[in-house]
């Protein structure tokens, strides 16, 4: 037997990829956040801080100057620039209407070529300031680490730990970059280029700690699975770097060089777990092994080419391969088997990115300006503006809801459309600008694209549960086939225990589904209803002329007293609006300065009262405008009483027209035409946008159950193996023949397909396989919660409880708005003159899990 793998043989492999800076200026600090302390903080001497300022602004350009070290003292300087970035996020805030501070920043891969997109750009804000701060900071923890001594055991772990910390950073700027930024990014900042440098970066932490791991002669196996996920990170970074919108970005190099890395080391862990076959006296299993790594190692140097630095391993792996054949050529005779039967290497995920904390990354950080606002005036501005935002909001809302719910009696009563169509010839003004409206939205055709699309939407959704419910029927059917079989001796917890959690997660998305599919029914049956008026309104307003019926006059004429009186009316309905929506703009535009006395109450008394002072405050400004807003609503139920007796008076007026009573029944239409078109442009919005939220949901659980099952399906090959090895071992009777599953060429796969089917909707087109969740023997399935839907009210939510009043159904989409649905409003009824039902907003947040 040869000997095995000896220290530092495989040690001298391809460098290492280091990001490159981002490029900055120097900019001018000092007299705006100077100026800013001056004008807003009247309790602080500007030039108390005059140091402070001097060393913040030291301190960006020493950071300018430190970058190109790559050294830890030239990262802590950028630390500690960080640190006070963050600082002062709060006290100074860099920002275009606060501290104007204009920060200009290169894209870090400016080739200076035709590559598309910002190379350059300039924001005056904080933000973006950390966000490129972030950005260099990761880079430069990229060149640390790739400057690293590696044939050191320190030099390694060095360089394991920045990949690490540069992973965490790249994957936490994706996330937030753009709500940071706030504009189109330079090409090194958008998402898809962070994602892709973050799993650039474990795939080398991990390739570090592999070259740790064999210099150290670790197990075999151990290197093998290390080797394994190295291979498959690698993979995941070349499939993100290869995005249409990013291949041009990398410098040339790079690409080569990854691919080249994912083959060889898929080829090294290959060799590794040969080791291991060798070990164990497996000689077939060794040699088919070693065939495949030097298949991998022939492609990596294609791929690499002069990047390719891997001749070492390649020339040993090829000794090995002719030395294992010649021995079993004329020693052992063992069959080479079909790489495809053999057990999966398996994978050892060590390197993962270091998870990012807003602490201050420098341990010699001390905040320059930690005496300029003290925390209790910032939690009292914060808390201020809840309390005057919920007074706001809520004054405004009754506003609207009462506003809406005139509107809604006013289109019952065909007003004013009744009082423009005394002739009973031309088409109502009213009615001209519902119908301009609803052309101008897309009129009935944008109702039938909406409604179109929703089958569509269903269908995906309905596609992706029922992957997800038969995925977990076929593996319980397995377990319970082989329970059958092997009897006690199938020691495994029993499917049954463990994918309960998955059915009933399976179970919530169907009653959701079903519920969605009720409310598409609703929605159906209200476009029927009302499509020919919304067809009508969709026309020109000759069309609409065509169709209504001549009403012959109203029987009223225009100098009549009733006429004349719900003119009159409908002026001041028009007034009461227009006074509404004037306190509704005082209710929003009003000043306070509440930073000057909280400030005042700190120095006065050493703790702020922020309830009283912000009470009185709210009281004082907020208190005259509640008092219209109760005044408002007393005068619309005067007003609507007495729209109610003149409209009597003005229906019998025009009672024996029956050719005027076909005419208003057809505007009553047409009002309700225009309000339904409005809500069915609401619930079809909602629906659309529910079923696209939820399918990222249901794609998240046909994953979960897709790595349950495909670790499932490992768990009961290694019990196979270990049956069938016993059974063997047996010293009296027959081995029955195995089961048909368990011939190598039928089956399933022992690892995993290298693309998902066309049912698993992943987005990205990949799976995880390495980390797939296992069952826990006597517990539940491990890392499956429960579905969180999306944010938001979902008409579609089975768990939404709608309020049980009049008009509203108790499933389906909810009214949005008009409580009496159009029916028309009882017009000989007396309007109740104690108010009118509540019409509470149905768009609650109350679709939690129950």
């Amino acid at each position: 037997m040869r000997n095995h793998v000896t220290k530092h043989q495989f040690t001298k492999m391809a460098t290492f990829l280091a990001v490159p800076l981002k490029q900055t200026q120097e900019v001018e600090l000092i007299k705006p956040l100077r100026g800013f302390i001056q004008n807003t903080f009247s309790q602080v001497e500007p030039d108390d801080y005059n140091h402070a300022l001097n060393e913040f602004s030291k301190l960006r350009n020493l950071m300018i100057a430190k970058s190109v070290d790559k050294h830890e003292s030239a990262l802590d300087v950028l630390y500690r620039y960080y640190d006070q970035l963050c600082a002062i996020e709060n006290k100074l805030p860099i920002a275009e209407n606060q501290v104007r501070v204009n920060f200009k920043w290169r894209n870090a891969f400016d080739k200076e070529s035709l590559f598309g997109g910002k190379q350059i750009l300039g924001i005056a804000s904080g933000a973006y300031e950390k966000v490129c701060m972030l950005f260099n900071i990761a880079a430069l923890q990229s060149q640390i680490a790739e400057v690293q001594n590696h044939d050191s055991d320190e030099g390694l772990k060095t360089s394991a730990k920045y990949f690490q910390l540069a992973a965490g950073i790249f994957g936490h700027l994706k996330d937030i970059v753009l709500s940071h930024v706030q504009q189109e990014p330079t090409p090194d900042l958008s998402p898809d280029t962070l994602n892709a440098l973050s799993a650039l970066m474990v795939a080398q932490a991990q390739e570090a700690i592999y070259r740790k791991a064999a210099a150290d002669r670790m197990k075999e196996a151990m290197v093998a699975k290390i080797s394994h996920q190295c291979s498959d990170l690698y993979s995941d970074a070349m499939k993100l770097m290869q995005l249409a919108s990013l291949k041009d970005l990398w410098p040339k190099d790079w690409l080569p060089l990854v691919a080249c890395k994912q083959a060889a080391f898929h080829g090294m862990a290959e060799f590794y777990q040969s080791c291991v076959s060798q070990q164990s006296k497996t000689y077939g299993e060794q040699i088919a092994r070693l065939q495949k790594a030097n298949e991998l190692l022939t492609a990596a140097q294609t791929r690499g080419g002069a990047a390719f630095a891997f001749k070492t391993e390649q020339g040993r792996i090829q000794r090995e391969l002719q030395a294992a054949k010649k021995d079993n050529d004329f020693i052992y005779h063992d069959k080479i088997p079909d790489l495809k039967t053999l057990p999966g290497i398996g994978k050892a995920a060590i390197a993962k990115p270091s998870p990012f904390t807003n602490k201050p990354m420098s341990e010699k950080f001390t905040d320059l300006f930690d005496k300029l606002v003290p925390l209790p005036v910032y939690e009292a501005l914060t808390a201020f503006e809840n309390r005057k935002s919920q007074i706001a909001n809520a004054e405004i809302g009754r506003l609207r809801e009462q506003t809406q719910l005139m509107n809604s009696i006013l289109a019952s009563l065909n007003l004013p459309a009744a009082l423009e169509d005394l002739s009973g010839q031309k088409v109502p003004q009213s009615v001209i600008e519902k119908a301009q409206q609803i052309k101008d939205i897309g009129g009935i055709q944008f109702l039938n694209k909406l409604m179109s699309d929703l089958p569509e939407l269903l269908q995906r959704n309905r596609e992706i549960l029922n992957e997800c419910i038969k995925m977990i029927e076929e593996e319980e059917k397995s377990d319970k086939q082989l329970r059958e079989q092997f009897k006690e001796r199938w020691t495994r917890t029993s499917s049954d225990k463990l994918t309960q959690p998955m059915r009933d997660e399976s179970m919530k998305y169907k009653q959701i589904l079903d519920t969605a599919i009720n409310a598409d029914r609703i929605v159906q049956e209200k476009f029927e209803k009302h499509k020919q008026a919304i067809d009508l309104l969709s026309k020109s307003t000759g069309d609409i002329e065509k169709a209504l019926p001549s009403g012959g006059g109203a029987h009223a004429s225009e100098g009549s007293g009733v006429v004349k009186k719900l003119r009159q009316l409908m002026e001041q309905v028009e007034t009461i609006k227009a006074e509404r929506e004037v306190v509704e703009n005082e209710f929003k535009e009003a000043k306070f300065d509440m930073t000057s006395k909280f400030f005042s109450a700190l120095a006065a008394d050493g703790a702020i009262n922020e309830e009283m002072l912000s009470e009185s405050e709210l009281d004082r400004i907020y208190g005259p405008l509640r008092q219209q807003v109760n005044e408002s609503l007393q005068k619309q139920d005067s007003v609507m009483a007495q729209v109610q007796t003149a409209n009597m008076e003005f229906c019998q007026a025009k009672a024996s027209d029956q050719s005027g009573a076909q005419r208003e029944a057809m505007l009553k239409d047409l009002a309700a035409g225009f309000d339904m078109f409005m809500e069915l442009k609401s619930n079809l919005e909602e629906g659309t946008k529910f079923y696209n939220d939820l399918t990222p949901l249901l794609v998240r659980l046909q994953n979960k159950i897709s790595d349950f099952c495909f670790a499932r399906k490992t768990e009961k090959d290694e019990l196979m193996s270990d049956l069938q090895k016993s059974i063997a071992s047996q010293p009296t009777g027959p081995t029955p023949p195995p089961p048909s599953y368990q011939n190598p060429t039928g089956g399933q796969p022992s690892a995993p397909p290298s693309q998902p089917s066309s049912q698993n909707y992943t987005g990205s087109g990949q799976q995880s396989w390495g980390n797939a969740p296992y069952p826990q023997p006597g517990g539940g399935y491990q890392g499956m919660p429960m579905p969180a839907m999306p944010s938001g009210f979902n008409p579609y939510n089975p768990y939404m409880q709608y309020p049980q009043q009049q008009g509203y159904p108790n499933q389906g989409y909810p009214q949005q708005g008009y409580p009496q649905q159009y029916q028309g409003y009882p017009q000989q009824q007396q309007y109740p003159q104690q108010g009118y039902p509540g019409n509470n907003p149905p768009y609650q947040q109350q679709n939690q899990w129950r």
